[in-house]
Parts: structure tokens; C-alpha cells; sequence
């Protein structure tokens, strides 16, 4: 039985490996800018997963973006940083933000409707969902409504005004 329970791991071991592999061709996160602007809204929660969009069982394994943790969700003027326990920090810049919307799952975390914060993005030159599921649900509300603000914001300083809000 350890044995083949070794055996188990060693092929999860490999197909994660696989899958990094594979996607390394997707974009590099950006690092947070060390002036990201004014705090705008600030809550803690789960980091749940970054996905292919569209595909909500597609995890994105490429530089530890498929690795859920507890993490801060930091809304600022430069962008949303995800503050992650043990994790690299995930920063997704304003210009870079397609739209947000609430869903009740994705890739192995589902909840009560409309549980999860879906920020919309683009990494590079591939589209991506990031799931985050505030630790308080009054907060959720919130936390989408700082997200429209910024990307309503971008749209008033005169850039890219196709961007919507899902």
C-alpha cells in the first residue's frame, strides 16, 4: 500500500511538472511597483486559483499562480496585488484588468452563489481568471465595486475606454 501510495504522489509529482512545463510560455506577473499609489480597499481571504479563462478547471501551475493560499486583496491605484502566505505575490496591473465578476467555483474550490471575486485579466498574451474569496461575505460587494472604480478611473483619465466590467 506505500508503495503504491508512493507511486500515486510520484505521478501527481510528474504531471504538475508537466503542466509547468507546458505552460511556460504564458506571460511572467509583473512585481508589484514599489509606489502602486493610494490603498484603496483592503480585505483578507483565500487566493483561490488563477485559470485559462473561460476554463474555470484550467489552473494556471506556471510561477506558482495555481497554488492557493490565504492572502490580502489590496486594490490600489496601480493596480490589485494578491499578498499571498507562502507564496509569491500576485500583482495585476490596472491597464491589465478586463473586468471582475462574482461565481460560485472554479478548479477545485466552489462555495455559495456569487461566493468568489473573478478578476478578469491578461497576463502577457493570454486571457486569465483569478479567483479570490474574501474572508467576510459583506466584503465581497465591496472589493468588486473598488475594482469597477479603478478600472472606471482608467477609462475617465482617457485610455483604453473598451474595457468592461463583466
Amino acid at each position: 500500500m506505500l508503495a503504491f501510495a508512493l507511486v500515486l504522489l510520484a505521478l501527481m509529482w510528474l504531471g504538475w511538472r508537466r503542466r509547468i512545463r507546458r505552460q511556460s510560455g504564458i506571460g511572467t506577473p509583473q512585481p508589484t511597483p514599489a509606489d502602486a499609489g493610494a490603498e484603496r480597499f483592503r480585505c483578507a481571504g483565500q487566493y483561490v486559483v488563477t485559470t485559462t479563462a473561460g476554463d474555470w478547471l484550467d489552473r494556471v501551475a506556471a510561477h506558482g499562480l495555481g497554488v492557493r493560499t490565504g492572502a490580502d486583496a489590496v486594490v490600489t491605484d496601480a493596480g490589485v496585488v494578491f499578498e499571498r502566505s507562502g507564496a509569491r505575490d500576485v500583482f495585476i496591473p490596472r491597464d491589465d484588468l478586463e473586468g471582475v465578476r462574482l461565481e460560485s467555483g472554479m478548479a477545485g474550490k466552489f462555495v455559495e452563489k456569487d461566493g468568489l471575486v473573478v478578476l478578469a485579466w491578461r497576463l502577457g498574451g493570454t486571457a486569465v481568471d483569478t479567483g479570490f474569496r474574501p474572508r467576510y461575505a459583506e466584503e465581497k460587494n465591496a472589493f468588486v465595486a473598488a475594482i469597477e472604480d479603478l478600472m472606471g478611473s482608467e477609462a475617465g483619465s482617457g485610455a483604453d475606454q473598451g474595457k468592461s466590467v463583466q
